[in-house]
């Protein structure tokens, strides 16, 4: 794989674009951009310039769209334009909305796939014969890769840099990039940070701040309390009525999490248990097994 076409569809977001491109980019590939017109505005206000012929190309890749009137639309002739290049050979990508470009070009038919979080209930009501695989950053079935979007279009695609030329070079990418971690396709699309922090509580933010940053650390309630300025009681009631978990559930959870990306990408559960904070394997196999 040396060249990748990106699909520019009126209204789509600009990261779900930027992300894999600097990716292919920094690994050295060819990039192209085409559409259905020349100037093709983006859901954040920049109109770019797009070329009109399709030239050869080994991925199409097509980027999401803000669900919008008039958003997301292509021809029938665009749509033949994808199924034709996934017949050839070619492998096609989406990101988060673009799953359903795939669809309508019926190359999500009897394959697994996936989307924002936002979009799965809708991709799977208009797409029965696919199979619509909930909260994971992106899936491969054959030559289909779809993604969860925004960020997740990253990981799709230095696991694509991964497979074409192995993890070696998707790790330079990385590191290129500043990509703090290659992520696994199955992990979840919400992070145990992002899911405790729908609250308006300063106190628990300020306790969270310390915990997301020493999640590997022994901190004991009365430290953590300090930290905050109010009594380890009231940190504790705080707590578990803007998270619905106590400070060390808390804390477990994103050991949980961290230990789960590390074995996902070869660790022992031994290592990645004294890498996350816990005393022995036993304690994370025990967390592991229930539900968060």
């Amino acid at each position: 794989m040396t060249s990748v076409v990106f699909l520019l569809v009126p209204g789509l977001h600009l990261l779900d674009l930027a992300g894999p491109a600097q990716v292919f980019g920094t690994a050295g590939y060819d990039l192209h951009y085409v559409a259905e017109q020349e100037d093709v505005r983006s859901a954040q206000g920049l109109t770019m310039r797009a070329r009109l012929d399709w030239p050869d190309a080994d991925l199409i890749v097509v980027p999401g769209w803000r669900v919008s009137p008039g958003a997301g639309f292509l021809t029938g002739r665009t749509l033949d334009r994808l199924r034709a290049h996934h017949d050839r050979g070619g492998t096609v990508a989406s990101v988060c909305a673009g799953a359903d470009a795939l669809g309508r070009a019926g190359l999500l038919d009897g394959r697994r796939c996936t989307t924002h979080h936002e979009l799965q209930d809708e991709l799977a009501a208009r797409y029965p014969r696919a199979t619509v695989v909930r909260d994971v950053l992106f899936t491969v079935d054959g030559r289909v890769v779809t993604s969860a979007g925004i960020a997740s279009g990253i990981d799709l695609s230095l696991h694509l840099i991964a497979a074409a030329q192995g993890p070696a070079a998707a790790a330079r990418v990385a590191r290129a990039m500043v990509v703090y971690a290659r992520r696994n396709g199955d992990e979840q699309q919400h992070s145990a940070m992002l899911r405790h922090r729908a609250h308006l509580s300063d106190v628990v933010h300020r306790a969270q701040d310390v915990i997301d940053a020493r999640f590997a650390d022994p901190l004991p309630l009365a430290a953590l309390a300090t930290s905050t300025g109010v009594a380890e009681r009231t940190l504790t009631r705080l707590f578990r009525a803007a998270t619905g978990l106590t400070p060390l559930r808390y804390q477990q959870l994103l050991r949980v999490e961290r230990a789960e990306h590390l074995i996902g990408q070869g660790a022992t559960v031994e290592s990645a248990a004294h890498a996350t904070g816990f005393a022995d394997a036993r304690m994370l196999r025990r967390l592991r097994s229930r539900p968060s």
